[in-house]
């Protein structure tokens, strides 16, 4: 028998909306799994029950008087630490901001609880979301319920994990450097980090007015092991928001022919593990044998956007680090310092270099989506490494942004970008990018869920 906890968002919703079951009967067989699995697995940082089952009671009530429900009614959803809510603290996984409660909610929290969705917990995250895998100084390591052994990634990677082990059907994350994207492929499930400005994002913690690298980069988005749920929370979350000045409503690009696909198995700019590779032009068979077409090809200046990427974030690092370091655990300290290097203190001269070269290239880029619809390529270049790897020694920061460089092109150009699973590597999820020209973001997930007819895995899963 299938339990509660093992539906879809869409299955959940449909379900509550006909009286099927109640969404207290829903948001209790969560809170039961959270008690279950989260103690080993250390995902969801601040579980929300007496709250979630008094909201769980009013969406019943209005079911029963037959009101209108929103497009989440009664579903539960869990919500990174990083993204304001009323209901408690924004810690950024920091113990400086283990009490720091926001005054109003972030608008994707606005809409999501607008919908009818509810909150179950909070999901932890690497302090600051500076790191591809999830410890916090506060919170402490997620486990990937794939392999104890292995990273969640990060840096979204309390909501992963949560996800793939069934405490939480849907979840909202945020990814300036992939961080919607690398917890997906390390814990088998689907997320798309949106065009820039078609999710609104604004916070209050620590400041309301972000560095410009944020500005630029970061997009919040959904997270859920099914394609069509991350669809269903990108339909609820997108449009503009009178606190994001550069949101936009916008509309999606369409096609009325197959989707052409440029293929990248093996990205340049690192070492790329041949399974890998192998489960991404599995993907491409899979989207061909759906009518696509595809060819295999680089899109340009590939390793130039990703340097990009780097030099855009550093250059924010560099100046908040001494504002955070103090902050920051040891093992979080000593990866931004090892991904920043030699590198100095930004001039007024690199960040307008930066952003001139981000011009050029992002015409480049548009030109290239002229001929293809969308890129597909891994998500990461290696399986997710032994929780630690990338701390071990001077290099490794370095090497880990090279196994995640295909999910950086979406961040440093604000272009869509989808990750879905394609298959297992040595009992470990492998996941595939489709990213697009802007404001495909829904050909985007059209793609993915072509891959996931195909290959999807089999979610939630008991921890391992």
């Amino acid at each position: 028998m299938k339990h509660l906890w093992q539906y879809s968002a869409n299955e959940l919703a449909k379900g509550i909306a006909a009286g099927t079951f109640t969404s207290t009967e829903v948001v209790r067989s969560h809170l039961d799994r959270i008690s279950e699995v989260n103690p080993s697995l250390n995902a969801i940082s601040c579980v929300l029950a007496d709250s979630a089952l008094d909201a769980a009671a009013d969406i019943d009530a209005a079911v029963s008087a037959g009101r209108p429900l929103g497009p989440l009614a009664g579903v539960p959803i869990t919500i990174k630490e990083n993204i304001d809510y009323t209901g408690s603290a924004t810690t950024h996984g920091l113990p400086a901001f283990a009490e720091a409660v926001p005054v109003v909610n972030a608008p994707i929290v606005e809409r999501v609880l607008a919908a009818g969705a509810i909150p179950v917990g909070r999901t932890n995250l690497p302090d600051y979301a500076l790191r591809l895998h999830t410890d916090s100084a506060l919170h402490g390591q997620t486990i990937n319920p794939w392999n104890a052994a292995r990273t969640t990634g990060g840096s979204s990677g309390g909501e992963a994990a949560a996800l793939a082990s069934g405490m939480s059907p849907l979840g909202l994350g945020n990814d300036v450097g992939g961080s919607l994207r690398n917890p997906a492929t390390c814990c088998g499930i689907a997320s798309i980090k949106p065009t820039q400005g078609v999710i609104p994002h604004a916070g209050t913690i620590p400041i309301e007015d972000e560095a410009i690298s944020f500005q630029l980069m970061n997009s919040e988005g959904p997270m859920a092991r099914r394609v069509a749920d991350v669809r269903l929370g990108l339909q609820v979350l997108q449009g503009a928001h009178s606190r994001d000045t550069f949101s936009v409503t916008a509309a999606f690009n369409t096609v009325d022919r197959p989707l052409r696909i440029a293929l990248m198995a093996e990205p340049p700019g690192g070492e790329v593990d041949a399974r890998i590779a192998t489960v991404t032009r599995k993907a491409a068979a899979a989207l061909e044998a759906a009518g696509c077409i595809v060819t295999e090809t680089l899109p340009p200046s590939f390793e130039e956007v990703v340097a990009l990427w780097a030099a855009l974030l550093d250059n924010d690092i560099a100046l908040a680090l001494p504002q955070l370091a103090p902050l920051f655990s040891a093992d979080a300290l000593t990866f931004v310092n090892d991904f920043r290097g030699e590198r100095g203190i930004p001039t007024l001269a690199s960040y307008a270099t930066a952003l001139a070269e981000r011009a050029g290239l992002a015409r480049q880029w548009a030109r290239f989506f002229g001929e293809y619809d969308l890129l597909l390529s891994p998500t990461w270049t290696q399986l997710p490494f032994v929780a630690g790897w990338d701390i071990e020694k001077p290099g490794r920061a370095i090497e880990t942004m090279q196994h995640a460089r295909c999910v950086t092109p979406g961040n440093a150009l604000g272009l869509p970008s989808a990750c879905v699973p394609a298959g297992l590597v040595e009992g470990l999820p492998v996941g595939v990018l489709l990213t697009g020209a802007r404001f495909s973001d829904h050909l985007c997930l059209d793609a993915a869920d072509m891959v996931e007819s195909a290959l999807g895995l089999d979610t939630p899963i008991n921890p391992r």
